[in-house]
């Protein structure tokens, strides 16, 4: 049998038919696609952090750095990948080898950076990639996709392809029209119709709901028929940027910090089936 290198060389190779990334959003991969309109909100951070904690309550998560071009991850983690996506898509490696482990048992699929050519995926690199990802579920809970920010064909891709998506915004008014914007586009073009709310450095679960109120009241002011449950929210914390100076996570530098706190509630949500109404029994295998 042909490997996973060779199989995506050739369906890459292969006639460019799909020029559009809904032509590969038929598959879906058992994952959270964690987006936001706007860059800056602490996305990467969220998602790094929430794979700890859903790591330590013994899940097997893998975060996947879906900021093809700009990916960041590794960073925030402070490790060296020596490979990263790019090479399985260049057929120099196969999937499974450029994963790397990360603090508390995480792994980590990195992403490059700085390589304008992966920026945008085409449509056969799309579907390889996603055939590549569900060789891999069975090794994993499940992937959480670190989605780079605003509207390109890319963030379209990943958050067509998983199976749900959080949004991740602040009370700020370019971030909370951005994450709107974001809901918009995949609504209308990619007929999305729910979405998972985290609100980011706020003082409070009141300061959070404000903001998710907001965007229902939007959403539903300009008719865009979908659905929008908070999923969290995370406090305004000075360890957090603390942490990141010192690449470190937040949970696990600063365990009884506020925003830590927050990460572990969001954890139990997104492991409890009754919040939000999302049915993660589908989506976490029972092992």
């Amino acid at each position: 049998m042909a490997d996973q290198a060779e199989s995506l060389r050739r369906m890459a190779r292969g006639a460019r038919t799909l020029d559009h990334p809904s032509d590969a959003r038929g598959r879906r991969i058992r994952g959270l696609a964690v987006a936001s309109g706007k860059g800056g909100v602490g996305k990467t951070n969220t998602v790094a952090n929430l794979a700890y904690q859903l790591a330590a309550m013994g899940k097997r998560p893998l975060v996947f750095d879906a900021d093809m071009g700009l990916g960041n991850v590794h960073i925030l983690l402070g490790i060296a990948p020596r490979y990263n996506l790019q090479h399985v898509i260049n057929g120099e490696k196969r999937l499974e080898e450029v994963i790397v482990p990360g603090p508390g048992g995480i792994h980590v699929l990195p992403a490059g950076s700085g390589q304008r050519a992966f920026s945008e995926l085409n449509g056969p690199e799309m579907l390889a990639l996603t055939a590549e990802l569900e060789a891999l579920e069975d090794k994993y809970d499940i992937i959480l996709f670190d989605i780079g920010a605003g509207i390109s064909a890319n963030v379209m891709f990943f958050c067509s392809a998983a199976d749900e998506v959080a949004v991740v915004t602040n009370s700020e008014p370019t971030s909370f029209a951005d994450a709107y914007a974001l809901m918009k586009v995949l609504s209308r073009d990619y007929d999305k119709r729910e979405f998972r709310l985290i609100v980011n450095s706020v003082k409070s679960a009141t300061e959070a709901e404000t903001v998710h109120r907001r965007l229902e009241a939007v959403a539903d002011r300009f008719g865009l028929n979908i659905a929008i449950d908070m999923l969290g929210w995370i406090a305004l914390d000075e360890a957090v940027p603390a942490a990141v100076r010192e690449q470190k996570l937040f949970s696990q530098r600063y365990p009884n910090s506020k925003a830590t706190a927050s990460i572990k509630r969001l954890a139990d949500a997104v492991l409890t089936s009754t919040t939000a109404g999302l049915d993660w029994g589908r989506i976490f295998s029972a092992r």
